[in-house]
Formats: C-alpha cells, structure tokens, sequence
C-alpha cells in the first residue's frame, strides 16, 4: 500500500494548484496571459509524472526496458501511436516519455469537458476535446458532415505555435483475448485498428507533426492491474519506439469522403499493425530479467 498511498498523496499535491491555476485560466480571456498559464500548468503535469516515477522506482512496483526514447525532443510535434492492455499503460506511456517530449494529450471526447473537476483540469492542460457524430445521427443530419472536424481542428489551433504530443491508442479499447475473437482480429496480440482518430488527427495537426511515435509496449510476466501495481505487485514492462515519418499523401486526403483514400490509410495502418504484432512476440520472447527506469 506505500505505493498506493504515495501516488494518491502526489495526485492530490499537484491537482489542487493545476486546478486553481485551470479557474485563473478560464476567467481570464487573455491569450498571452493563457499560454503563460499553460506552460506552468504543464511543468506542473509533468512534476506529477516524475514523483509518480520516483515512487514506482523506490518502492520497487515497476522496472521498464526502454529502446528508441533517447534521441526524441522536447521541443518537436508528435503523434504517439500505442498498443493498449492496461490503464498501467497510461503510466508507463507518461514514465517513459516524460521530459523527453511535449507533456502527452490526449483526444477526450467532448461530453467529458462537463466531468466533475477533471474536465476543467483536462481544459487547463489544452488536452484535445473532439466531437465525434455517429454514422446514424449524420443520416438523418446531412447538414452535421464534416463539423466534428472541424471543431477537432479548431480546438487544435492552440497547438500551432506550442510543441505537442497527442497519443492515439489506435484500437479504441484494451485488449484481451475475449474481443480479439469476438472482432475476428487477424492479429495474435492486438486487436484490429481503428483508423478514424488518425485520419482526425492527420488532418487536424498533420502539418505540424515531425513524426510519428509508433509504441509497442509488452508485459513479459503478463498483463498487470492497476490496483495491483498500487498494492506494490512488481511489473516488469518493456517499451520499444520506432520513430516514423509522415507520408504527404496521409495529410492531404479526405478521409470522410473518398472512399479510395480510406482504404489506403486502412492499408497503411494494417501493414503497421502486423509489424507490431510481429515485434510483440519477438519482444516477449526475448525479454530479459533486469531493466532500468526510462
């Protein structure tokens, strides 16, 4: 329970200044005055991720292998591709990066701007809302096509002049053996992509992206629990990241509309997906004893 104990008395530590400082924020309309906040909010996330990192290190819940984080920059633009098992995948993704790129966002639905205390914390930190409009509701709204965009573009504007890194889980959910059959996925240790939040991603930011970040995150003693991580259960995690260019033509096409274009991003996204798949297995079968905090 030390480790439960001390991330929940670190939490609590730095949400209640990032959330005083997310009032001053919203009540004080001036941009230059905002982004000066922004960026004390952000110093302010990722001392929250380092005490999180000392205190996983200290009490000996979490030792990471580390490959590819070395030669990223804090000043570039990236789009984080990952796989998904775990919430601890959120902690490792926030461990392994932190201090080496922009402080992570992450696309939040819309709806979640109105959860209780997190949603404005969520503001502060500029993290991407994005408004999502089902085939069903566009059907029977014509008039709606292409708004969802363009408001995901709009709340990205801010993001032109400050360096960020927005993550993507691209399979949409975690993965357990139970959905990768029920999806009938073709791949062993993933689940199938999604291509939808890339295209929104691509083309809301795609200009500004560097590179992209493909992360392939592996357990080799199983997938852990968050609450057993907390109760200082020791979880072994490897995290290897290929850097990857962005190809124009994954910019500048319309993935709404042409119907080509979206089976060439699913093309895309497939051909990566089997590479990750592939280095999954290769990494749990070569997983070693020993690691060292990234």
């Amino acid at each position: 329970m030390i480790v439960f104990g001390g991330m929940t008395l670190n939490t609590v530590f730095w949400f209640a200044p990032i959330f005083g400082l997310a009032i001053v924020k919203l009540i004080v309309p001036a941009k230059a005055f905002r982004r000066s906040i922004t960026r004390v909010l952000m110093a302010m996330g990722e001392n929250w991720i380092s005490g999180n990192r000392r205190i996983l290190a200290g009490g000996g819940a979490m030792r990471w292998q580390a490959s590819g984080v070395d030669n990223l920059r804090r000043d570039g633009w990236y789009l984080v591709l990952s796989n998904h098992q775990t919430w601890v995948d959120i902690l490792v993704l926030q461990t392994s990066f932190n201090r080496r790129i922009p402080f992570l966002k992450f696309f939040i639905k819309q709806e979640l701007i109105w959860f209780p205390l997190l949603g404005i914390a969520w503001w502060a930190l500029d993290m991407p809302f994005m408004k999502r409009h089902r085939p069903s509701y566009l059907a029977k709204h014509p008039e709606q096509k292409g708004k969802d965009l363009e408001a995901t573009r709009k709340a990205c504007e801010k993001f032109q002049d400050t360096p960020t890194s927005v993550i993507n889980f691209v399979e949409g959910t975690r993965f357990s053996e139970q959905k990768r059959i029920k999806r009938q996925s073709p791949y062993v240790h993933l689940l199938p992509p999604r291509a939808g939040g890339i295209a929104i991603a691509l083309a809301s930011m795609g200009n500004l992206f560097d590179a992209i970040l493909d992360v392939t995150v592996v357990y080799p003693d199983g997938v852990p629990k968050f609450w057993g991580l907390c109760c200082g259960d020791t979880v072994r995690v490897t995290v290897d990241v290929r850097t990857r260019g962005i190809e124009q033509r994954l910019i500048e096409g319309d993935y709404q509309n042409d119907r080509e274009f979206r089976r060439e991003v699913h093309q895309w996204l497939g051909s990566l997906w089997r590479q990750k798949d592939e280095r999954i297995a290769e990494l749990s079968s070569n997983s070693q004893s020993g690691a060292r905090v990234a």
